[in-house]
């Protein structure tokens, strides 16, 4: 059997990287990587290869930063051809990226069966690129692999009840898997000169964040007042820094601790060091929760809903400065007690994926 994966951006590496191991240990099982090229350069892609023991793609479309319409447009093309050439089993996809859409949309036209790892996610907001990119590749989709059964309640509201298995949360896994990896080499806290539980951890990365101006600012003006009484640490995704710079925005960081992005490693050890996690980031609001630390989502709405349910995560209008220090404050200061520990599979959600994709659970 024979399986095309179709990665592109950093949270498909990190699900590839674990669900691919367990598809080397399957029997009779043949993993082509492709990689789109959506995250392009080094700090975004390559030391996620290096670091994960991912192995290295056999086709690169090179697409890098685009438009949403002429990005997927490159993918779509600069895959069809890979996928006639290899004629997989199955085109397995990760997530709700371009990436993803790209992937699951040449398959079908050229009715290849489509996997879905995560699907069933909705954040119920049309707005959002990623609501439309996980919306059709579930019902493009031969086989949907829900992380969480409030997903599979989702697939089941749109009429998707074929080839649904609620297999738990990949990247549950990969915390488990890279955690201790995480712990012994990672020197990202000690080179910034920061000690456990004793900062705030920000993410910003989401397009209808960083590309609307009065967002942007009012999320920076709660950090930079976070900053004043606790040390604020900003891995600075690329798309903000150019916004950042195009808004003459970058002394209004001054009190923040800016870095470049990090790898994989380097970003769990911060995430598990944090006082709070402060994102926009579907990702990593779940991390900080694996790490079992509380987070701020800068958003008004978020597909991972049991966590705000149990209390580990709050939402917080990005246009709103004085609500996001609020959340911030209130969430620094008193963090739940209890975490519930079912929530997305125990860690083997990898291994059930892979004995579906291979034929051999379900």
């Amino acid at each position: 059997m024979k399986i095309v994966t179709v990665i592109g951006a950093r949270p498909q590496f990190i699900k590839a990287a674990i669900v691919s191991k367990h598809l080397r240990e399957s029997d009779g099982v043949t993993e082509v990587l492709v990689h789109t090229g959506q995250h392009y350069d080094r700090a975004m892609s390559d030391v996620f290869f290096e670091e994960l023991g991912l192995d290295r793609p056999r086709h690169s479309l090179d697409v890098s930063s685009a438009s949403h319409g002429v990005q997927t447009a490159r993918m779509l093309e600069r895959l069809e051809p890979v996928l006639e050439t290899e004629k997989p089993d199955t085109v397995l996809v990760y997530g709700d990226t371009n990436s993803t859409l790209a992937g699951a949309l040449t398959a079908a036209k050229l009715h290849i069966p489509v996997a879905h790892v995560e699907a069933g996610m909705r954040s119920f907001n049309r707005a959002m690129p990623e609501e439309i990119n996980r919306v059709l590749t579930d019902h493009l989709a031969a086989q949907n692999l829900a992380p969480t059964q409030t997903a599979v309640e989702n697939l089941a509201h749109e009429g998707i009840t074929e080839g649904v298995n609620l297999v738990g949360d990949v990247m549950y896994d990969a915390s488990v898997h890279f955690g201790a990896k995480a712990a012994e080499s990672s020197r990202v806290l000690q080179d910034n000169d920061l000690s456990a539980a004793g900062y705030v951890l920000a993410t910003i990365h989401r397009a209808e964040n960083t590309d609307d101006p009065a967002r942007l600012k009012a999320i920076v003006a709660a950090l930079t007042q976070t900053a004043e009484t606790r040390p604020v640490v900003l891995p600075l995704h690329p798309r903000t820094a150019k916004q950042v710079a195009a808004l003459g925005m970058a002394d209004a960081l001054a009190g923040i601790t800016v870095i470049e992005p990090v790898g994989y490693l380097d970003m769990q050890a911060l995430e598990h060091g944090a006082m709070l996690v402060v994102t926009d980031s579907g990702g990593v609001q779940k991390e900080a929760f694996f790490h079992g630390v509380p987070c701020v989502t800068v958003r008004t709405e978020t597909e991972w809903v049991e966590l705000v349910a149990c209390g580990w995560n709050r939402l917080a209008d990005p246009a709103d400065s004085a609500a996001i220090s609020q959340a911030i404050a209130d969430s620094a200061g008193a963090p739940p007690s209890e975490r519930p520990g079912d929530l997305y599979g125990g860690g083997q959600a990898a291994a059930r994926t892979a004995a579906i994709l291979s034929g051999t659970g379900g």
